[in-house]
């Protein structure tokens, strides 16, 4: 069913000029586009916590760091 609140919008907007009216769902439009562009695009917070969660509990990690620390000590070096 819809709402009352709902219908007195669209009697709103068949008040407005085409232009305006064009301009209304162009916008609303941009607003749904953007929204679900960052919901798809934006990483979820937790997940990422639990990700890196697993990556630092692994035994390879701290050695490439390591060995990558060594790489880089010539240059420092230098």
């Amino acid at each position: 069913m819809i709402s009352p609140n709902l219908l007195e919008i669209e009697r709103s907007v068949r008040a407005l000029s085409v232009e305006e009216q064009l301009w209304l769902l162009e916008s609303i439009a941009r607003q749904i586009r953007e929204s679900e562009y960052k919901k798809d695009k934006l990483p979820d917070v937790k997940k990422s916590e639990d990700q890196l969660e697993v990556m630092v509990s692994e035994v390879k990690i701290p050695t490439e760091i390591a060995a990558i620390t060594d790489e880089f000590a010539i240059s420092e070096i230098l």
